[in-house]
């Protein structure tokens, strides 16, 4: 093929709007520019507002991940008010939140990924029907069952969080509803039904064995249940090599408490662990339509560029911590926790086989988590503690969505939010090109991806895309 240039875009079954704009030659992505051209401003409109806002109006960022922006918000008020939630308000708050990004992993298999792979592209593959029959969109038996799936545990939200999306049931001081015994029985009666369909469907075995996977090699044999298919076709298609990472992952921990947190957090890179070091974040504008001078977040702002100048190409912000790019994620997250296969993925570089056998490992890593969180509920404690908002202060909220590391830096003064700063998982990911010109992680990982003649909206550039699980509203919220 000669040298082209291509735009990819809209994409669907993506939270959002995404263009990414390829350059091609020899048959191969030489190039990429990922483009988010949709402009929000949540962060301008909670300026001036009264710092209990945020609880209200940043879970409206996004209808798919909203208890994690609801989290980000409670802690980054928390810092502020110098309060700490109560330890059964902080494994309540753990729990609801992790409900939801098991619930978004779900969704992001069975609905957003495989199907790619039920198109006649792939007819001639010894896999295909299968996947066909089994994720074929609105008809396959495995989307059919695993939104049923997802529903069920979804009832725990009702109990603890009153609604989803958009709860306010996470607080600074912890949770606003004391469950009953007779609800905590409830609630573990959910988690088993749950597990029955995890062990019956996606893994076709306990998710303790799966869990126990080690190695790479290991898990392409796994061959029960839809992981296994997946991991099948993974195998035949050579996915662990497409869309490698730049070996730099970020993980702010998920699901704190008084015990520490689920998954660890850290910074990886250069195949070493280290604590992430948040005052080394610095968002460049160079690229973006966005105004002022590269800034902590803490001292960031929104400010948009309305005559969109030509060297920028998207409303993202580039995202990057000691100067570096970062990529986040269930990936990130499993690396950084130490868990051997996901450690053995990233010695292998980190690619499209890597991103979503990650998400099927915390599937089944969370649901231990979240049995043990339930096992823990105690209806006599206190799950809610107050405090005084101060009249000048700030604070940072840092947890982890189900898309990778999301924080909010919160600045009070005279009693009203000063300056609201975000930044969410598909910010990093999806970030366009520093000052230095360097490219973000999903800009670098196109790099490679074949492209054959004719193709319009290449499919191995929509795998890789996809096996980051772009949330676009969330990006430049």
């Amino acid at each position: 093929m000669s040298n082209a240039r291509l735009v990819v875009g809209p994409f669907n079954r993506v939270e959002g709007d995404l263009e990414v704009h390829l350059d091609i030659a020899d048959g191969a992505v030489t190039s990429a520019r990922v483009n988010a051209p949709l402009y929000r401003g949540f962060e301008r409109m909670l300026e001036g507002r009264d710092p209990r806002d945020a609880l209200t109006i940043t879970p409206r960022i996004c209808g798919i991940c909203s208890i994690s922006q609801s989290a980000a918000a409670a802690r980054a008020l928390a810092a502020a008010m110098g309060l700490a939630p109560t330890p059964q308000g902080a494994r309540v708050a753990g729990l609801i939140h992790a409900v939801e990004n098991v619930c978004d992993h779900l969704t992001h298999f069975y609905l957003f990924f495989m199907p790619d792979f039920a198109r006649p592209v792939y007819s001639a593959r010894p896999w295909h029907r299968q996947v066909v029959e089994r994720f074929t969109a609105m008809q396959g038996s495995g989307a059919r069952n695993a939104v049923t799936a997802r529903a069920k545990l979804m009832h725990i939200l009702g109990l603890l969080a009153g609604k989803w999306p958009h709860t306010l049931a996470i607080q600074p001081g912890g949770v606003t509803r004391r469950p009953s015994a007779a609800e905590r029985v409830r609630i573990r009666s959910d988690l088993r039904g749950f597990r029955r369909f995890l062990e019956n469907e996606l893994f076709g075995a306990p998710v303790e064995e799966f869990i126990a996977l080690t190695a790479q090699d290991k898990a392409l044999d796994w061959g029960r249940g839809d992981a296994g298919l997946f991991l099948r076709l993974a195998g035949d298609l050579d996915l662990a090599q497409m869309g490698k990472g730049a070996g730099r992952y970020l993980s702010f921990g998920a699901y704190p408490g008084p015990e520490g947190h689920g998954f660890a957090p850290g910074l990886w890179q250069n195949e070493a662990l280290r604590a992430p070091d948040t005052d080394a974040i610095v968002e460049d504008v160079s690229h973006a339509w966005m105004l002022g001078a590269p800034s902590h977040p803490s001292q960031g702002q929104t400010e948009p560029d309305l005559d969109m100048r030509d060297t920028a190409y998207s409303w993202c912000k580039a995202p990057r911590m000691g100067g570096q790019p970062m990529e986040c994620g269930a990936f990130a997250r499993q690396l950084i926790d130490g868990h051997p296969l996901a450690r053995d993925m990233a010695a292998q570089g980190g690619g499209v086989l890597a991103r979503v056998a990650a998400r099927l490992l915390e599937i089944a890593r969370t649901q231990l988590l979240m049995e043990d969180m339930a096992h823990g509920i105690d209806p006599d404690a206190s799950f809610m503690q107050r405090a005084d908002l101060p009249r000048d202060g700030q604070g940072v909220g840092l947890v982890e969505a189900a898309r990778g590391a999301l924080g909010h830096w919160l600045r009070i003064e005279n009693g009203r939010i000063a300056s609201y700063q975000i930044i969410a998982p598909t910010t990093w990911n999806f970030s366009p090109r520093d000052a230095a010109g360097t490219p973000g992680p999903l800009e670098a990982a196109l790099v490679g991806a074949p492209v054959a003649a004719g193709e319009d909206t290449p499919i191995a550039v929509q795998h890789i895309v996809r096996s980051f699980d772009p949330c676009m509203v969330c990006t430049v919220h």
